[in-house]
């Protein structure tokens, strides 16, 4: 049997983020997947696509928003994750409520479980996509959301511990 090697991503349970950013007039969110590689300093790594307005935000501004989804925004991180930004107003589309970031220009989504302020530190291209390393510069957690994983194409709740 020949193995599926598109299917090999689906396999690693991973964070559903709203990736944030903007400049001051142009604002863009799009769902994606980040990683911790570094505790200290908190050091985060995120791939986006380059054909994506939130890219060039990024690109322009050096900083962006990792808001980590809550069980409550499976809706909006299935329609950001189909839905381009210069093509439609995203934040209106979806009626995404934000607040202003304490340090970066992007927008905080609200009603995330955790918002994680971030500046890029470096990047470099991987294939269409552009990945950056990014050092949390601020963040606020609200704990009575509980994140959001993503797993074979489905989201989950983290919510219990195993012991």
């Amino acid at each position: 049997m020949k193995k599926d090697m598109l299917a090999v991503s689906h396999l690693m349970p991973c964070s559903v983020v709203l990736l944030s950013a903007g400049n001051g007039t142009k604002k863009d969110a799009m769902t994606a997947t980040s990683m911790f590689v570094s505790e200290d300093p908190p050091l985060f790594v995120v791939s986006v696509d380059r054909g994506h307005l939130t890219h060039a935000l990024i690109e322009e501004t050096g900083q962006f928003v990792l808001n980590v989804a809550s069980v409550g925004q499976v809706k909006l991180a299935r329609g950001l994750g189909s839905t381009h930004g210069d093509r439609v107003d995203k934040f209106k589309k979806f009626s995404i409520a934000t607040e202003k970031a304490r340090v970066v220009s992007a927008p905080v989504i609200k009603g995330s479980a955790v918002s994680i302020e971030c500046k890029v530190i470096t990047s470099f291209p991987v294939g269409t996509y552009t990945l950056y390393l990014a050092g949390a510069v601020d963040f606020t957690v609200n704990k009575a959301l509980t994140p959001l994983a993503w797993h074979f194409n489905r989201f989950y709740s983290v919510k219990d511990e195993v012991k």
